[in-house]
């Protein structure tokens, strides 16, 4: 467990830094458009695709920093031992059965776009599929997050 955990806080470091070419993306679209004519489609459609990557990654990312939007008003008047116990509760009857549907029910469909290398639908730009591989990717880190959940809080690394 302690590798699954290295591993999600390894990929949620990384990803983080998607953040800045997304960002840099969205600006240049419009000088790209105006100013040259050129390649603000092809910066759109990156841009979804690294987006599609960083949503995926922060779903779990908030999980691990609990950065949810929570009834926090009520809970942080529990013991530690209540929170743990619903934070447990959440991971065996929510992340966990909701992460092994999507997995389940996606799998074939991420499985022939990737294989595909389905393209965007409206421009023909290549990288369509990493969207939808995105989707794999939250459900994996949802899950792992679920199980490491369960596991005593002292093997918890929270990312910065």
């Amino acid at each position: 467990m302690r590798f699954l955990d290295q591993l999600v806080s390894f990929l949620l470091a990384a990803v983080k830094w998607l953040a800045l070419p997304i960002v840099t993306l969205l600006f240049l679209q419009w000088p790209l458009r105006s100013l040259l004519g050129l390649y603000s489609r092809e910066a759109n459609d990156l841009g979804q695709w690294l987006f599609a990557i960083y949503v995926a990654a922060s779903v779990t990312a908030a999980t691990r920093a609990r950065a949810h939007l929570a009834a926090d008003t009520i809970a942080r008047n529990y013991s530690a031992a209540a929170r743990q116990w619903l934070t447990r509760a959440g991971a065996i009857f929510a992340l966990i059965p909701w992460s092994i549907i999507v997995l389940v029910t996606s799998f074939s469909l991420v499985r022939d776009s990737t294989l595909l290398l389905e393209r965007f639908p409206d421009t023909g730009n290549p990288g369509y599929f990493i969207i939808k591989l995105a989707l794999l990717l939250m459900a994996f880190l949802v899950l792992s997050e679920g199980l490491l959940e369960l596991m005593p809080p002292v093997r918890r690394r929270h990312p910065q």
